[in-house]
């Protein structure tokens, strides 16, 4: 494992292994297998950031399943600019179906909020949260995520799919800014 990586102009130390990235995408994995294991569920991950935990949370879930994307975009640099876009939008018929929103990622919620806005006038019969960071410091809507993989500190990270201006998504371990 690589202790320290530089991104642009900044340096950044491990801050979780893809060992314990593993342990937490089974235990998620266990989870969604046993609390759908009688239903058909289409999962929506939500793109750039958690195509690798998408990866690895999907080839480990052995019940009836489909996988759409949407991608929305809030961030510049490190920092959140509080408004989000939609680039690539639902095209699945989604009405009376059983929706599970994948991100890999919570922080201040206001993508959350958004993801939500645009599913609900499309009437899933239910829509269900899981993401596998969450920083608790951060999170400031009321949508109750389902699923939580682990929670982390209010600081900026990469690596496993996460990016700073587009770079560092490459590495399987999370990096947080070197202090």
């Amino acid at each position: 494992m690589n202790n320290t990586i530089r991104i642009l102009e900044k340096e950044f130390v491990t801050f979780i292994s893809y060992i314990e990235i593993e342990k937490v995408v089974d235990r998620l994995a266990c989870q969604l297998n046993n609390d759908f294991r009688n239903d058909e569920v289409l999962f929506i991950g939500i793109l750039n950031g958690s195509f690798m935990f998408i990866a690895d949370l999907f080839k480990r879930l052995n019940i009836k399943c489909r996988i759409t994307f949407l991608k929305l975009a809030s961030y510049l640099g490190t920092e959140s600019t509080g408004k989000v876009q939609t680039l690539i939008g639902i095209n699945e018929d989604i009405r009376g179906k059983i929706v599970v929103v994948i991100e890999d990622i919570v922080d201040s919620g206001v993508t959350l909020e958004k993801i939500i806005e645009q599913l609900v006038p499309y009437e899933p019969a239910m829509i269900k949260i899981v993401t596998l960071l969450l920083k608790p410091g951060a999170y400031k809507k009321k949508i109750k995520l389902d699923y939580v993989g682990m929670e982390i500190p209010d600081n900026f990270i990469v690596g496993y799919g996460l990016d700073y201006d587009g770079f560092g998504r490459n590495y399987e371990d999370i990096y947080v800014v070197k202090q």
